[in-house]
């Protein structure tokens, strides 16, 4: 169950920097101060740097076998999952407003007034989601000893 759990989390991780490169391409890190962004640079930098520290741990413990590796990944795994969750929160009403957008927003220079998160793929974001929650389940099953 440990190597399931550390697919997932590749599998989670990728799509999770595909994300931050297209959040940060698309400008997100200047829209903090204009407040375009609805999501706070903190919490994307914060999601991305204790998943990817949770993620070495994990692979420690895979070589390890150490429990304590295993519960320290599921206790980095807690805080990801909420910084996730409310960064999807800020995420669902920019992408609602997709479809309300003023198509005037598409000239030059315009690209500061859309979100950076509005260009992420809707595939992606469900993908990432659903493959964090597995990732956690199987890296709590993993920690209780179930499965091995």
């Amino acid at each position: 169950m440990d190597i399931a759990a550390l697919i997932t989390w590749v599998v989670t991780a990728l799509g999770g920097f595909y994300m931050l490169g297209t959040w940060i391409q698309r400008g997100g890190i200047r829209q903090q101060q204009t407040g375009t962004s609805r999501l706070p640079a903190p919490a994307v930098f914060g999601h991305f740097a204790l998943a990817a520290i949770g993620l070495v741990v994990w692979i420690i413990y895979v070589v390890a076998d150490k429990d304590a590796l295993a519960w320290t990944a599921f206790g980095l795994l807690l805080p990801v999952a909420l910084l996730g969750f409310v960064m999807l929160a800020r995420w669902i009403p920019v992408h609602r407003g997709r479809a309300t957008a003023a198509p005037a927003a598409s000239g030059p220079g315009a690209e500061g007034a859309v979100p950076a998160e509005r260009h992420f793929p809707v595939a992606v974001v469900v993908a990432h989601g659903l493959l964090a929650v597995a990732t956690l389940l199987l890296v709590l099953l993993t920690a209780l000893g179930v499965g091995g």
